[in-house]
């Protein structure tokens, strides 16, 4: 089984810019959405959605806004949207689904923002976050996947010196990745390539910072820590243009 994740900056620009080209080419089985900026009608699905797979949207009331959509060739058991907390819910950040042996969690992680002025609600967030994982976990495994917005540790940044302060890569959100992980869950690119640099998912526009390769490793696939022994392979595709995320993708044994 493949899953792909990926940050496509507005799902509707990255139409026009290879997005169905590419989804075809990946032919995964679960793919996952974050910052989809659209509602479900906003989008011609037609153009890159073809018959067997099932579309579950999750888009924020803020119009043009953040927002996450799976679209999934098996039809899980059950879909529910966001955390169950009005406080976090508005902004469209989470899908769930149920499939037979695992959770599928899809989250778009808040955005510190520059000054660090969301950064206060953002430890919440993920305090409310790392609470919903660990109860879903309570009844089956789970693959979380999607923008998490951090940077766990400095192999995972080009330049860690000069971005410590900076929102992704705070100590405070770096250490709500660790406090995670510790919870029970496993960076899935890390289990295979505990050691590799320079694999970054996220590059600023500016600069031309993608073809240096100055970038940030802030899209991840995890999982509950006994059921990392099925996966059979995990990676990024930085090669996959259409936003300033690549995609990331795990693939399970059956």
């Amino acid at each position: 089984m493949k899953l792909v994740s990926w940050n496509v900056n507005g799902v509707r620009a990255c139409l026009k810019n290879g997005f169905a080209q590419a989804f075809a080419a990946l032919d995964a089985d679960v793919f996952c959405l974050q910052e989809t900026k659209a509602e479900a009608r906003q989008v011609d699905t037609e153009l890159f959605l073809t018959e067997g797979y099932e579309a579950y949207w999750n888009s924020a009331q803020k119009r043009g806004y953040a927002g996450t959509a799976v679209f999934s060739r098996a039809k899980p058991l059950n879909a529910t949207f966001g955390l169950g907390l009005e406080e976090h819910d508005k902004e469209g950040r989470v899908v769930n689904l149920e499939f037979p042996e695992f959770w599928l969690v899809n989250v778009y992680t808040p955005n510190s923002r520059r000054e660090l002025e969301r950064l206060s609600y953002r430890m919440e967030w993920e305090d409310a976050f790392r609470a919903h994982v660990c109860k879903l976990d309570q009844q089956k495994p789970v693959l979380v996947c999607g923008d998490m917005n951090v940077a766990h540790q400095p192999i995972d940044i080009a330049r860690p010196a000069a971005n410590h302060h900076s929102a992704g890569f705070t100590d405070e959100e770096r250490g709500k990745m660790t406090e995670l992980l510790a919870a029970g869950f496993t960076d899935t690119f890390r289990y295979f390539y505990p050691e590799r640099g320079e694999a970054y998912s996220w590059w600023s526009y500016m600069g031309g910072a993608r073809e240096r390769n100055v970038g940030w490793r802030i899209d991840y696939w995890l999982c509950s820590r006994r059921f990392a022994p099925r996966l059979s392979g995990a990676g990024i595709l930085p090669d996959v243009h259409g936003s300033d995320h690549c995609p990331v993708w795990v693939a399970v044994r059956g």
